[in-house]
């Protein structure tokens, strides 16, 4: 797809990797809408990004929200090409801990927001682009989840996160299987330790002790290599049905 055509909603756009790839599509003619339900930080967000960009009230765990969400982003672009998957929650907690076992509410709202949310975002866009014009290629329109490195070495506490993680994967190959006949690619990516929001609430010293822990290049992700990744993605239609790690060769230890 060419960047400058691009129609995108992004979820949790209002802040972090969301917002650094709504930059990254605007910056390359495209135009955004963020789907997010930090109101105050979605506004400024699209104010600050100009005339290609609005944003809408949207918890991913509604599905009619969503739904809704979508479809009106739809009309405002004039189009939807592109759907990025960014809102998530940590979620951090043990199986056992002092004070018992993890509540399964704990771990059903993970899931909500991490593996069904995604879901409901993707249908929800899917079934919009089924209908898009073909470019050459016959593609009509991307998907892109955001996976982690978590899917692959959890650490302790990150029992509910790491399964959500491993399940936005696990749904890449079986929809772009499907999708496939309609000329849409679903892709995901698994970020390992970047610059997002609960990572800027640590202590100085404990972000620099995390970035030490990647090889190299030693130090935190930045947003904009993360976006950069999504445009690349956008760039190259051979990407399909994948995941990729943008991790620096980290491999997580049990703690």
């Amino acid at each position: 797809m060419q960047a400058n055509s691009l129609k995108a909603v992004i979820t949790g756009g209002a802040s972090g990797l969301g917002l650094a790839v709504a930059k990254a599509v605007i910056a390359n003619g495209g135009k955004v809408t963020l789907l997010d339900i930090q109101h105050d930080a979605g506004t400024s967000a699209a104010q600050e990004l100009g005339d290609r960009a609005s944003f809408i009230d949207c918890d991913v765990t509604d599905e009619h929200n969503v739904t809704n969400a979508v479809r009106d982003a739809h009309q405002w672009m004039g189009g939807l090409n592109l759907a990025v998957n960014c809102a998530g929650i940590v979620g951090a907690g043990k199986l056992l801990n002092k004070d018992g076992t993890m509540q399964s509410a704990f771990f059903s709202k993970v899931v909500a927001i991490n593996l069904i949310g995604t879901f409901n975002t993707d249908k929800a866009a899917a079934e919009l682009m089924q209908v898009n014009e073909p470019n050459a290629e016959g593609e009509r329109g991307l998907v892109i989840h955001t996976a982690s490195v978590a899917a692959y070495e959890g650490q302790i506490g990150q029992i509910a996160y790491a399964a959500t993680k491993a399940g936005v994967i696990g749904l890449v190959l079986p929809m772009a299987r499907e999708l496939a006949r309609f000329g849409i690619r679903v892709m995901a990516i698994a970020p390992g330790i970047f610059e997002t929001p609960m990572v800027a609430g640590m202590t100085p010293e404990l972000q620099a002790s995390l970035g030490a822990q990647v090889p190299f290049p030693a130090r935190l992700g930045k947003p904009s290599e993360f976006a950069d990744l999504v445009m690349s993605i956008v760039d190259n239609p051979m990407l399909n049905g994948e995941t990729i790690r943008l991790d620096g060769a980290i491999r997580m230890q049990p703690r």
